[in-house]
């Protein structure tokens, strides 16, 4: 049996765990840009998922699942238009996306991805 491989291990959470031919990435949210509009958010955010499938020895166009929280579900278009220009031509992942109450009151994005290897 193989161990799952953790990035960025800490002793709450890993940023991501590799395991069975795909990684998991953590929520993530926009540590580089907290406070700011829900686009830069979802900027800051895509930009370190890319930068943790890279690490991984994955990327966007291997994506098969997302997960989004809004802390506003009527940022829900806001997002979309970064994100829509992000996924992969063609490799657009099985997603949700849904209003939640996320940690800090600066972050308003959280998005979480499954990538195979």
């Amino acid at each position: 049996m193989t161990l799952p491989v953790r990035i960025q291990p800490g002793p709450r959470m890993s940023q991501a765990v590799i395991h069975a031919g795909s990684v998991h990435l953590a929520g993530q949210v926009a540590l580089g840009a907290p406070g700011t509009s829900v686009a830069e958010q979802t900027r800051d955010i895509l930009a370190r998922i890319d930068a943790l499938l890279a690490e991984a020895g994955s990327r966007r166009d291997k994506l098969v699942s997302t997960t989004i929280w809004l802390a506003d579900i009527a940022s829900f278009a806001e997002m979309n238009l970064v994100w829509d220009g992000w996924v992969a031509p063609g490799a657009a992942p099985a997603r949700a996306c849904v209003e939640a109450k996320l940690a800090a009151p600066q972050f308003t994005v959280e998005i979480a991805v499954i990538a195979a290897l």
